[in-house]
């Protein structure tokens, strides 16, 4: 089992409920993610204030390089019940109406790009995005995280992290950070901003100087 998948059952035993604060503290200080339940939705956005305020607390630092990067390096869409993996239940979290097959592959359903907000009714017209990209994160700090940490990274359930979008519109954006790619949709940069901001400060992963005036900018939106 996977410790993404045995993390969230010792905390449904335990009776927990590890969000918002206590749940960023807990990753603060080194205790890895724990991923989203079956069915649960990811935290809400958190207020312009406290964003800027967890920016300011980012440490900045020249990004990294590219070298020894892989998506193989963040084993990704981990399992998280006997049939459906996390790009499914994003599809399903995500969606209005979605019917699918006994394999949990979505059939039929509408999904709203937040990027864009292009409608679409086919599920292969939808990537699940990455809010941190891997290559993005690989040279803002994973890069000397364990293989496991990466693989929590890529199947956050928890954090803003993962999100059904246009799949051109993901292509475009690729490993781009803020300051090199933002959504078409411009009512939607404050959300962006804060999201971005709220898994680099759960991971502890760097930020560049364009990067921290670009997420400035954007919640200037707010």
């Amino acid at each position: 089992m996977p410790r993404t998948r045995a993390l969230v059952l010792l905390a449904v035993l335990a009776g927990s409920s590890l969000t918002g604060c206590k749940l960023a503290d807990e990753l603060a200080s080194g205790a890895g993610p724990v991923t989203d339940a079956p069915g649960t939705v990811a935290a809400p956005p958190i207020p312009p204030a406290q964003a800027r305020t967890e920016l300011a607390a980012l440490k900045v630092a020249v990004r990294g390089t590219m070298d020894g990067y892989s998506r193989d390096e963040f084993p990704h869409w981990d399992k998280v019940d006997a049939n459906c993996d996390v790009r499914e239940q994003v599809l399903k979290r995500d969606g209005k109406d979605v019917k699918t097959d006994a394999q949990c592959a979505a059939k039929s359903g509408t999904w709203v790009s937040p990027y864009d907000g292009e409608t679409w009714h086919k599920a292969s017209d939808v990537d699940i995005d990455h809010m941190v990209p891997l290559g993005q994160a690989w040279i803002s700090g994973a890069k000397s995280w364990t293989r496991e940490r990466r693989e929590q990274f890529a199947n956050d359930l928890v954090r803003p992290q993962l999100k059904a979008v246009t799949d051109n519109v993901n292509e475009q954006k690729s490993d781009k950070a803020p300051d090199a790619w933002k959504p078409p949709l411009v009512s939607y940069w404050c959300t962006y901003a804060t999201d971005w901001i709220v898994v680099k400060r759960n991971y502890g992963l760097t930020i560049t100087v364009p990067e921290k005036k670009a997420l400035e900018t954007m919640l200037d939106r707010c």
